[in-house]
């Protein structure tokens, strides 16, 4: 039998730790699946930070090192406002740290879980913003994979970034999308991915009109319970009923066509919302 591979722990931190010799953490910004994020920071350059340290639950330390490279050179092969600025990959103590953009403002999923649906008038906003990242996203040969309200933040200025690329892929790389089919959110997912097959740019943009709806309507509109049903609905149901979406219907149910080659691309999706 060979070495068995341990599950690497990660690091119990707190704040006012001093990460990789430079990076002071001050506060937790949140935390889920993939890791926690803090504000930091810079002791060298004084500037302020967020930094990502990455969590992956059965992954090696070989993994999750790999991963965090990937994440970072995904996002650094993209120079657009609208998208997630990161600095650097460090390792500290056996964890792996990036380094981002610190953004203020809250995500679409915490906005509307605290204050409930979205104007159309605002959706329709950020989703312009969304869609021009996503138009950056695909000409740097990428697909984001993970379009959805908790990876939208809506910053205190007006500014909405589209974060976390830890699943981003190259259009060329399928093999590893198929690898990891499950990883995301079943319910923003598109029905090619929902099952392994190939995808491109359409896929992006069913996710996006997942997310649309789900900000302007409150909730998911594939969400079924548990992941199975959430992603045979994704695949075979009919989105639930609008009832806000007000003049953005037409617009959100082209995107979320169950066929790939029935959506808007991103400049007509553009032009459909300039012209409302």
């Amino acid at each position: 039998m060979g070495p068995v591979a341990v599950e690497p722990a990660p690091t119990v931190v707190a704040s006012g730790r001093l990460v990789s010799g430079r990076y002071r953490l001050k506060a937790l910004l949140g935390r889920g699946g993939m890791g926690r994020v803090w504000l930091a920071e810079d002791e060298v350059l004084l500037r302020r930070v967020a930094l990502k340290q990455l969590i992956l639950p059965g992954h090696t330390a070989e993994q999750i090192r790999a991963s965090a490279l990937a994440e970072a050179r995904a996002a650094a092969r993209l120079h657009h406002p609208n998208v997630v600025k990161v600095y650097n990959v460090i390792e500290d103590g056996g964890d792996q740290w990036i380094v981002m953009e610190p953004l203020s403002g809250r995500t679409m999923a915490d906005a509307v879980a605290a204050d409930g649906p979205l104007p159309a008038a605002e959706v329709r906003r950020i989703a312009l913003q969304l869609v021009d990242a996503l138009r950056a996203v695909h000409r740097a040969g990428l697909v984001h994979s993970d379009v959805k309200p908790a990876n939208v933040q809506l910053c205190a200025d007006g500014r909405v970034v589209l974060m976390d690329f830890g699943i981003a892929v190259a259009m060329d790389d399928q093999q590893t999308l198929a690898s990891d089919m499950l990883a995301g959110s079943p319910a923003y997912m598109s029905p090619e991915r929902a099952r392994a097959d190939r995808i491109g740019p359409a896929s992006d943009l069913f996710s996006l009109g997942a997310t649309m709806f789900a900000a302007v309507e409150g909730k998911s509109p594939f969400g079924a319970g548990d992941p199975f049903s959430t992603l045979m609905a994704v695949v075979q149901a009919r989105p639930a009923p609008f009832k806000n979406a007000g003049p953005l219907r037409p617009i959100i149910e082209a995107l979320l066509a169950k066929a790939p080659t029935d959506r808007p691309t991103t400049n007509q999706t553009i032009a459909a919302l300039r012209a409302i």
